[in-house]
């Protein structure tokens, strides 16, 4: 059976950048809520090893939902090549699937 609900991951410069994606998303009923953390970045860009403060954030939605997700990601992401990687969500609390379906 193919799984309904994804978790979506991506990686922002700064706190004010992912609260404005993840904002945008939820309002726009395309994601059901975003987890923002901050993390520690270590990454090879343009030939050097590159070490930066980041923001990670999970996304939850629907499965059908993932191209929209992606698009409004890469529409409105800072960075040329954002970070959008995705997985499913093979179980979970019923009633807390359900509410993904109500808000996307």
């Amino acid at each position: 059976m193919k799984q309904k609900y994804i978790v979506i991951y991506t990686t922002l410069p700064n706190l004010s950048s992912a609260k404005k994606l993840v904002g945008g998303m939820v309002k726009a009923r395309i994601a059901a809520c975003g987890n923002i953390f901050k993390i520690s970045s270590i990454y090879r860009w343009q030939g050097k090893i590159e070490k930066s403060p980041e923001y990670g954030v999970f996304i939850k939605t629907r499965r059908t939902k993932y191209r929209v997700v992606e698009n409004y990601i890469k529409e409105n992401h800072p960075y040329r090549v954002p970070e959008i990687i995705s997985w499913e969500i093979d179980q979970g609390l019923n009633s807390y699937l359900k509410w993904i379906d109500t808000e996307t």
